[in-house]
């Protein structure tokens, strides 16, 4: 030890200061240089860090510290004072390495951050990656959040829409398949409504605050603007889907209310039971009816009548079709109509009283048919008809034809294939001719396909009209209605009437669903088999009869609808019982030559074709027969 040194500090002759050997109990850290003594106090260490005090014993003294005389040692120590380095420094040395003689190693603190000091992002958000942030949280809300550090509220914003997605699966998988009338319901589109106006707010503020969560005070001036303005077209963006729900709920719930009126302004419909709906029916019975309602014609002339027979436990159905020029239809002898015609509609004249002829009269003298106006047609010719087929007729739909054609330029026009030219317009076919082959129909057209007689009869067009209907119930899938609601909803307003009271447009989407799944059979009343000029009112309620009861069994045989031109029976195979009731079909004797002895004698009835059908060679789908 030489003059001016401490008891720890060990210099060697040449002046270098080499390391103190460690205490074997714990003293002396490696690599951590011993404090000097205070003079005149051997053995008290003194603090570190007294380097630039001029005359200090042993540190500034000594050879290669500041303010000795010549050139420093090689070998001396940087000095106590540089222990104190900048925290940064300090930060980047790994816990437990030796850096070099004098540096801090195992057992040395990191550097403290300093107080209310928030840590940084790894990496700097860009402009892109802010605008990429905030439009993940358009599908993921939350994620912006938590990019941000705002953990609590990015896992709440995550639940909630979590939450959300499960209440969608639960309706769409679970209430929804056993109860789809209740979407049809006022106050489902009322809720509808609100929900899709509270679901834009909720998505607009989600945007913005994950946008402001983002800090995008950050970025520089043109960042900030170019953000900006790409968050406002997001939010737009975002809003928009939300609107275009809330307009289409609403535009549907104005069509449904518009032409479903409530029970209570129809005094002849009977009131709805919630509880039964079809008042304790098997079967209920709807006339389609499509009028004919030209600017150049007088009120409305009822061309396609069609009564469809649906049996509420199954969905199967039966549709019967009678020619518009059925004539001298009969009503109900108690009621005024019966009265007035006993002998059959306009039996005075010869080549007049057509079923077509009936709502007119009906709307025209309501001194005859009891209702008010719009009411008394409707009510007039759903007694012709129930009476006809001895079927209570319950309710009643009416599309106007040329109405139609605007439904099917709504839909994009209509697919089907024309089997020969078929001349339209005028009394010779003048205005146009739409030709043989596969077909894109206009409305205009595909209306004029169905109703032209220009080298045909009422039966050929019946059968065309028959594939229009089909096509467009083909053609008009979910996909194009959603794509065209409006459009189709607007038109549907001015083209359809009905008596289905509002309260039950519910039961009556979930009868739908079951005549879609169901069994349905066609049954046309005319030639050969039924003449419409003298008809046969008991062979035309046997044929109905029959109908009905083969739509209840099971399915033996499937028939295309329109193979042949209507089905009924032939003969004198079935014939009612009684008076002009429908009974039931018996047997007709016949004689047999060897014996001589009546024996009975049954022809085959003919079934009612049913669509689709899957047997045989010879039988056809509507598709095939019409070329959807």
């Amino acid at each position: 030890m030489r003059h001016g040194q401490g008891p720890g500090d060990s210099s060697g002759e040449d002046g270098k200061r080499h390391a103190p050997e460690q205490d074997p109990v714990g003293g002396v850290t490696p690599g951590t240089p011993a404090a000097p003594d205070v003079p005149g106090a051997p053995g008290t260490p003194d603090a570190p860090g007294t380097a630039g005090v001029p005359g200090a014993p042993g540190v500034l003294g000594a050879p290669g510290v500041l303010g000795a005389p010549g050139p420093p040692s090689a070998g001396a120590v940087e000095g106590a004072g540089e222990t104190a380095q900048a925290p940064e420094e300090a930060a980047r040395i790994p816990q437990g390495s030796v850096q070099g003689p004098g540096r801090p190693t195992r057992g040395s603190a990191p550097a403290a951050r300093p107080a209310g000091k928030r840590p940084g992002f790894a990496k700097p958000l860009t402009t892109a990656s802010l605008v990429g942030w905030t439009g993940l949280s358009v599908v993921l809300p939350g994620a912006a959040h938590l990019r941000a550090g705002h953990r609590r509220t990015g896992y709440a914003l995550l639940g909630v829409f979590a939450a959300l997605l499960i209440a969608a699966a639960v309706v769409a998988f679970v209430v929804l398949p056993g109860n789809v009338g209740f979407l049809t319901r006022d106050s489902t589109l009322t809720s509808a409504v609100a929900l899709a106006g509270a679901g834009a707010l909720a998505w607009f503020l989600i945007v913005l605050s994950s946008y402001v969560s983002l800090r995008p005070r950050r970025l520089s001036g043109r960042g900030q603007i170019v953000s900006g303005v790409a968050i406002g077209l997001l939010c737009v963006g975002v809003m928009s889907p939300f609107a275009l729900v809330a307009n289409t709920v609403l535009t549907a719930k104005n069509t449904a209310n518009a032409i479903f009126q409530s029970s209570s302004d129809n005094p002849t419909v009977v009131p709805v039971k919630h509880e039964d709906p079809w008042n304790g029916r098997d079967r209920v019975n709807f006339l389609l009816v499509g009028g004919d309602g030209a600017g150049n014609r007088e009120g409305i002339r009822t061309d396609s009548m069609t009564v469809a027979s649906v049996q509420v436990s199954t969905g199967n159905t039966v549709m019967f079709s009678l020619p518009r020029n059925l004539q001298h239809v009969r009503f109900p002898p108690d009621g005024t109509l019966g009265r007035q015609f006993p002998n059959g509609f306009m039996r005075e004249l010869p080549s007049g009283g057509l079923l077509n002829e009936v709502w007119q009269y009906g709307e025209e003298h309501p001194e005859v048919v009891q209702g008010k106006d719009g009411q008394r047609g409707p009510r007039a010719l759903m007694e012709a008809i129930g009476y006809t087929l001895n079927l209570r007729i319950d309710y009643y739909a009416l599309i106007n034809m040329f109405g139609f054609a605007h439904l099917v330029d709504a839909i994009g026009g209509l697919k089907i294939r024309v089997d020969r030219d078929v001349p339209w317009g005028g009394l010779y076919g003048t205005a146009g001719t739409i030709r043989a082959g596969y077909r894109t129909l206009s409305g205009e057209e595909a209306l004029w396909y169905g109703r032209s007689r220009v080298g045909s009869d009422d039966f050929s067009r019946m059968s065309r009209q028959r594939c229009v209907i089909g096509a467009f119930a083909q053609q008009a899938t979910p996909s194009v209605v959603l794509t065209n609601f409006v459009k189709i909803a607007n038109v549907a307003k001015k083209m359809a009437k009905t008596d289905i009271p509002r309260e039950l447009l519910d039961p009556l989407t979930e009868l739908a669903l079951k005549v879609k799944n169901a069994r349905i059979t066609s049954l046309q009343f005319v030639p050969p088999e039924f003449y419409s000029g003298s008809p046969d009112w008991r062979k035309i309620r046997a044929a109905t009869v029959r109908a009905l009861r083969q739509s209840e069994r099971p399915a033996r045989r499937a028939q295309a609808a329109g193979v042949t031109a209507s089905p009924g029976v032939s003969g004198a195979t079935a014939s009612p019982t009684g008076g002009d009731g429908a009974g039931t079909p018996t047997a007709t004797p016949s004689t047999t030559p060897s014996s001589g002895r009546p024996t009975p004698h049954r022809t085959a009835p003919q079934t009612p074709h049913e669509t689709p059908t899957q047997n045989g060679a010879t039988a056809k789908s509507l598709s095939e027969i019409c070329g959807f």
